[in-house]
């Protein structure tokens, strides 16, 4: 299994095409030929069961370096892509040693699963290197190295808003499945609290494995409990599948509403799920649909450059990711230094694709806009539209 995930690294080198024009090295001021490229190691799930999570934050990262270019502070920018399958934190381990030891990266990033996460921070720790997590989402990721920062987001902080509106919108009884890892069980902890304190009912409480997931099983016992709505997390990658089951054993036409966070309904995946979307809510911090002109310039741009591909939430966790190196980057005047690094992404606020967005300086997590989103067909295509949202949300915790 190691051989298929541990593919050929792929070494990426950005910006020098300077180098390529046939001047003379001798016309190249001294500090370009003195700059010492910054190397980011990108630990990504390229192949296996969330390999969309790869996909869509490697293709990200290439984005942000096409358009804001591939030298940040009178540093070129070296990429070194790894593949970790996915699914087994010995190798994702592995790798970020490798990445730090033999390849001298000064930044690690990407992560796709929480356990991937955990495994990579101890070496972020003896390092002294800043790893900047795109994707995984339990709540005490940064707790287990002081140099993790992150871009993306927290289960908790997306379920909250949920759990809440929930709680106000009709809906007096629930039953919660999730994947039984990090955070789906934050996922879980966090509606219980937020929906029961709203005066709601959770009936039960169904967890479903992570590898190989059958959901019929848990979803005829849904029916026999008949709540009036299912809350539902499952990883990016298994909406598709939870959704289509669901329909299949007849929970809507039972009258079960179907609730979940925005991982259920990723982007990438709304086509392959289709009207089996439609009227589903869901919280989330981005959707593609979003509003705002920055962001529909990124779609557009996403697009034309992976032929058509709609940009998920883990593409704005990598380009947000890259956002973050390059103005920390800057404010380093180029010292790439991992605790300068660090203290310079303290605090940081700037407005993503997403909406504004910050990184907390004491939990180095990220601070942004939750959405309520219905899902609804535009323009020939199922879209989450926003239709409310919850500002400056923080990860609550569990």
């Amino acid at each position: 299994m190691n051989d298929q995930i541990d593919q050929p690294r792929r070494r990426i080198v950005l910006g020098a095409a300077a180098l390529s024009t046939g001047l003379s090295t001798a016309l190249l001021p001294l500090a370009a030929l003195a700059a010492e490229p910054v190397k980011v190691g990108l630990i990504l799930p390229m192949s296996g069961p969330f390999a969309s999570t790869g996909r869509q934050i490697e293709a990200a990262v290439r984005l942000y370096l096409a358009q804001r270019g591939a030298t940040v502070a009178g540093r070129p920018v070296e990429l070194i892509i790894k593949d970790d399958g996915g699914v087994s934190p010995d190798v994702t381990k592995r790798l970020a040693q490798e990445l730090v030891a033999r390849d001298k990266v000064q930044v690690l990033a990407g992560f796709g699963l929480t356990p991937l996460a955990f495994a990579a921070a101890p070496v972020a720790t003896q390092a002294r290197v800043p790893m900047i997590v795109m994707a995984a989402a339990t709540s005490v990721i940064p707790q287990r190295s002081p140099y993790i920062v992150r871009t993306g987001f927290t289960l908790a902080q997306v379920t909250a808003p949920m759990a809440q509106w929930a709680a106000k919108n009709r809906i007096r009884t629930v039953v919660t499945l999730v994947s039984d890892y990090g955070p789906g069980i934050d996922a879980e902890k966090v509606f219980v609290k937020g929906f029961t304190e709203g005066g709601g009912k959770v009936v039960d409480t169904v967890r479903a494995p992570l590898r190989n997931p059958d959901y019929a099983p848990f979803l005829a016992k849904v029916r026999d409990l008949k709540p009036d709505a299912l809350f539902v997390f499952v990883p990016s990658g298994e909406g598709a599948a939870a959704l289509k089951q669901f329909t299949e054993r007849g929970l809507a036409a039972a009258g079960v509403r179907l609730i979940c966070t925005g991982d259920v309904l990723d982007d990438d995946l709304m086509a392959s799920i289709g009207p089996a979307a439609a009227g589903v809510v869901s919280s989330h911090h981005y959707s593609a649909a979003h509003p705002s002109a920055d962001n529909k310039a990124f779609v557009d741009a996403f697009q034309k450059a992976n032929k058509g591909m709609r940009p998920n939430f883990h593409a704005v966790g990598g380009y947000d990711g890259m956002h973050l190196l390059y103005q920390a980057l800057t404010k380093t005047g180029g010292d790439s230094t991992g605790d300068k690094l660090l203290a310079a992404m303290k605090g940081m606020a700037w407005t993503s694709v997403r909406g504004p967005v910050g990184i907390d300086a004491a939990t180095r997590d990220i601070v942004q806009t939750v959405y309520i989103r219905k899902a609804q067909l535009v323009a020939g295509g199922y879209y989450n539209v926003e239709f409310d949202q919850v500002d400056k949300v923080r990860d609550p915790g569990v």
